[in-house]
């Protein structure tokens, strides 16, 4: 394994200096040790020297594969980003860096040593470090070296390692006090590696990730114009959503703020926080309850280690595991490759192979080109193939317009009971589940009204708070059914605590749709789990209301009455059979 220098920042350096920095990666550290006075020596001497502070990662076998200069928390290295190796596990590296004198005067030796700095015990947790070491460089061995004299530079060493679980002060480690270099040297590092993760598997099962398993991180921002209560009630939402994905809930952080941070969408310290926290509870995956600029979450996935996505990915993903039939796929694809055309830019150097050339002109932007135009290509032949859908359907609601069958589409928030009601009306078997999204695909079935006239009922999918505009650009062609049908029958969860809000979201979709002002019947699905006077008090709240239980089947007769009166407002040429 070849180790690597990183220069960092630091400008002006000699030649000299550069190969002294070199040597340190040729040292060895024996594998129970967590460092030899040969090396604190070694690397005291040139950090004072350069008069900067110099970081060595370590790896078990005791070589040395990187040399920084700067604090730990600068160091730059794939493998310490986003790690894991299992529960009770570290990285399998630790950080030996240095701490430069305040002064370069003799001071008092019995003088309280400053600790392990929050940013660099912070990169300890982050990256789960095996541990951090810290040599500090006794003031006055440099001073009598500025002098051409003979003094020992390697003073103390401050060790720091993770727990399971936070102290008594909410830390995530433990600075054991400061010793001798001699001392540090003589501790069996392998037995205190081991003693540890023992004592992670044994003490922190929240570690633990089962095989394939998704453990979520949730984020939300309360901003301008927001209500934390309103935040807390969507990471409700999203907490279903991710679990709808396949994902458990690790834990969620909120932070208050006017707007978003351009950089890391939370402020720097909070994320810094987050990090702490992901780390504790074993989180896979950050989830953030907004749309993330590519820039964001690049930014957040270099300070967390671990993937970010935002409430859209979270419902794409939902989406294309739920899409059965070969439409619903086509417009799932559609959605996502629009997502992703805009992003490819932020993945930089997944795409980049940057080489020779004048400037940044080279390989590397030509890979990205070439990424793009193919999934341009792809999104152009998708939209082609979604135009034919949406001709397929025209054709058919033609035909129902020529035999004045008139259409009835069911609309609501997602998971309000529409499948459900569709099967009960029309004696059809779609899938029904209690979950976010549970169908996708459209279903159009017909019934007959009490005055034995026929009329076509559609399912439509269902809407959400913040639903993506590649979504509803994407599923232009279903949520036609909402556009040409003569009645839209809004159903609602009249159990759930936010049914305004979803009131609110599904009248701005529709909005949106051009179709708010269509005639529309209000269902109170649910009616079975809610309070008689909060059903009352929800009847006064709606336009053309209707209690009915889709699941215990009543109410039934009095929706279809009340579609029949509304039809013959609105179609009166359609089709009546005599009893």
């Amino acid at each position: 394994m070849h180790g690597k220098v990183d220069l960092g920042k630091a400008k002006g350096l000699k030649q000299s200096e550069v190969k002294k920095l070199e040597r340190l990666l040729q040292k060895r550290v024996p594998k129970d040790q967590i460092l030899t006075l040969d090396l604190a020596d070694s690397l005291a001497e040139v950090s004072s020297e350069i008069g900067h502070v110099v970081s060595l990662v370590v790896n078990r076998r005791g070589q040395i594969v990187n040399v920084t200069l700067g604090q730990p928390f600068e160091v730059n290295m794939p493998e310490l980003r986003g790690v894991r190796v299992g529960p009770g596990r570290f990285c399998g590296h630790r950080i030996i860096h240095t701490r430069l004198p305040q002064k370069v005067v003799p001071v008092n030796r019995e003088e309280a040593l400053e600790e392990i700095s929050k940013e660099n015990l912070q990169c300890l947790a982050r990256h789960r470090l095996d541990l951090l070491a810290q040599v500090t460089i006794d003031e006055v061995g440099a001073f009598s070296r500025a002098r051409g004299e003979h003094g020992k530079l390697a003073d103390r060493v401050h060790v720091a390692h993770l727990l399971p679980g936070r102290d008594e002060k909410g830390r995530l480690w433990k600075v054991l006090p400061p010793d001798t270099v001699r001392k540090t040297q003589e501790e069996n590092f392998e037995e205190l590696i081991g003693a540890l993760e023992e004592e992670f598997r044994t003490h922190a099962p929240g570690l633990a990730v089962a095989e394939g398993e998704e453990r979520a991180f949730l984020i939300g921002l309360v901003s301008d114009g927001t209500d934390s209560w309103q935040v807390e009630d969507d990471l409700d939402e999203l907490a279903q959503l991710a679990r709808t994905a396949g994902a458990t809930i690790a834990g969620r952080m909120t932070q208050t703020r006017p707007m978003p941070d351009p950089k890391y969408f939370l402020g720097s310290g909070k994320l810094q926080e987050v990090a702490l926290s992901v780390q504790e509870l074993g989180a896979t995956l950050l989830v953030v309850d907004q749309e993330l600029t590519p820039n964001q979450q690049r930014n957040m996935e270099e300070v967390v280690g671990i993937k970010v996505i935002d409430r859209t990915e979270v419902i794409l993903d939902i989406f294309a595991q739920r899409a059965q039939t070969k439409e619903g796929k086509l417009q799932v694809e559609l959605a996502q490759l629009k997502y992703l055309y805009p992003r490819l830019m932020g993945k930089g150097i997944a795409l980049s192979r940057l080489g020779g050339g004048i400037g940044t002109r080279g390989p590397g932007e030509t890979k990205l080109e070439i990424d793009r135009r193919r999934i341009r290509e792809k999104i152009n032949f998708l939209e082609a193939e979604a135009g034919r859908i949406a001709g397929y359907r025209e054709v058919q609601r033609k035909r129902r317009i020529n035999d004045h069958l008139p259409v009835v589409a069911l609309t609501g928030y997602t998971n309000s009971g529409k499948s459900t009601l569709l099967n009960s009306l029309t004696k059809a078997e779609v899938f029904t589940e209690d979950k976010l999204f549970a169908t996708l695909d459209p279903t159009t079935r017909r019934t007959t009204l009490p005055d034995h006239s026929p009329v076509c009922i559609s399912d439509t999918v269902g809407f959400i708070k913040k639903l993506p505009t590649s979504l509803v650009a994407a599923f232009r062609a279903t949520l036609e059914e909402v556009t040409v049908a003569d009645v839209l029958v809004h159903v609602i969860d009249a159990g759930h605590p936010n049914v305004l809000e979803h009131i609110s979201a599904v009248h701005d979709i529709l909005s949106d749709l051009g179709c708010v002002d269509k005639p529309m019947i209000t269902v109170l699905n649910k009616a079975d789990k809610v309070r008689k006077e909060d059903l009352a008090w929800l009847f006064q709240q709606v336009p053309n209301p209707v209690v009915v239980s889709a699941t215990m089947r009543f109410g039934l007769g009095s929706l279809l009455g009340a579609i029949q009166e509304m039809l013959s407002d609105v179609c009166p040429e359609r089709q009546k059979y005599s009893a």
